[in-house]
């Protein structure tokens, strides 16, 4: 090695650390891969099936890595050493040797490959792969020998060498991804609807139903003039149909039936008549999550349905429609949705209708306001109250100042709503 020529010493030196380097670019850059990203690009690029059978088992992976990294700078510091030895002489050299290695290791084999790598994983790994596969065949049961000796050395130290890995995300972190989906990947509209849609299973049929007391329908006490009024000032093509109190529901009418029926004049308009072209009810149980429900409607082939509480009373109805809307968005207006009934004031204020949910409030104003309990504005503001108001009062509901504008009987119709400002912490 003495009479080695220092010029072949140094070209050597230099390929030891562009093998370093190499070892050190691809560690980092296999380890930086998206796991998911790779599953995609893995049907269609070589590199990327290469990239992904080599992380099937990390272990071995990291193995070759650290086998070929640790030989290439073992082997460089030596030969670096019988340079500078030659060069300053056997007392200096060896500490030469050892400073100038370490800084060129560090920034040209360490530290550049490794942020160019974590930069553009992608760029490194897949053609590291070509070498790495081939390599881990060669060196493979020094892998396995070096692999064996370090598992059980962890398994000394409490922990499991090779735990099930589990890559899949959570509700939340799907919602992380989402929402760093921006720019030309995933457009804002449909980040929207895709939020929605992992939203759906925490909403329930409860907070979109339209409540009991204002369902549509057709009461078949009512007279036939009477009946045939409320089917041609309807605003939806599906009606329930029930006999005195919305409990006794016989089913839905849908009104393009009705031309049958007005086909022949009066005579064929009969109550008989509309309970034949009714189609049997269908109910689901209050706190059914909409994410069910879309399913259960698409099994059942049905559109709308009766909510039952816990006591079997309809407490209201669920269309296919408004569950459609929770994850596209309000697409459809009509009569109900232009009576606006949440309209801002200017003094800040907003004029709420008591029947307003608590959920839509929210949306609409940015609020906070808490939807475990109550489902709507008016049951909020008689919960709060504890009982039922016999004339207009106002109510604190921190950070929310609520007043009664007008009541009905045993309802509050109207309200008056300020967000008083943020709630300071309270101190120690």
């Amino acid at each position: 090695m003495n009479d080695t020529p220092l010029w072949l010493l140094g070209t050597v030196l230099a390929s030891l650390l562009v093998l370093s380097a190499f070892f050190s670019g691809s560690e980092t850059g296999m380890m930086s891969l998206n796991r998911y990203r790779l599953r995609h690009m893995a049907r269609k690029h070589a590199g990327a099936r290469r990239a992904k059978r080599l992380l099937d088992r990390p272990d071995r992976l990291i193995g070759v890595i650290l086998i070929g990294n640790n030989a290439a700078n073992i082997l460089a510091s030596i030969i670096a050493g019988i340079i500078c030895t030659r060069l300053f002489g056997p007392e200096i050299g060896i500490a030469v040797a050892t400073v100038a290695l370490t800084l060129v290791v560090l920034i040209f084999s360490e530290v550049t490959p490794k942020t160019i790598a974590a930069l553009y994983p992608e760029k490194i790994a897949f053609p590291a792969s070509h070498i790495l596969k081939p390599l881990l065949k060669l060196l493979y049961p020094l892998v396995v020998v070096v692999n064996y000796l370090s598992n059980v050395l962890v398994r000394l130290l409490g922990f499991h060498p090779n735990p099930r890995r589990d890559d899949s995300l959570t509700r939340e972190e799907l919602r992380s991804v989402v929402f760093e989906s921006t720019g030309k990947t995933i457009s804002e509209d449909h980040q929207d609807m895709l939020v929605s849609i992992l939203d759906l299973e925490t909403v329930s049929v409860d907070d979109i139903m339209v409540p009991k007391n204002e369902i549509y329908g057709l009461n078949l006490e009512d007279d036939l003039d009477v009946l045939l009024d409320r089917i041609i000032a309807s605003e939806h093509t599906r009606l329930p149909v029930y006999d005195g109190d919305i409990n006794q529901t016989i089913g839905f009418l849908h009104l393009r039936h009705m031309s049958r029926l007005l086909r022949g004049g009066a005579i064929t308009l009969t109550k008989e008549a509309i309970k034949r072209f009714t189609r049997e009810p269908y109910f689901v149980p209050e706190g059914t999550p909409l994410s069910t429900q879309l399913i259960n409607f698409r099994k059942h082939r049905r559109r709308l349905a009766m909510v039952v509480d816990e006591y079997g009373d309809i407490a209201g109805l669920v269309t296919l429609e408004d569950l459609l809307e929770e994850i596209v968005g309000e697409f459809t207006t009509n009569l109900i949705d232009d009576e606006n009934e949440i309209k801002a004031q200017p003094d800040g204020s907003f004029l709420i209708d008591g029947s307003a949910t608590v959920r839509d409030i929210n949306k609409a104003t940015a609020w906070n306001l808490p939807q475990d309990g109550p489902k709507t504005l008016n049951g909020l503001v008689l919960e709060a109250l504890e009982r039922i108001p016999e004339g207009n009062v106002s109510v604190k509901l921190k950070p929310y100042r609520f007043e009664t504008i007008t009541l009905k009987g045993n309802v509050i119709e109207r309200i008056k709503v300020w967000r008083l400002g943020p709630v300071k912490p309270v101190e120690d």
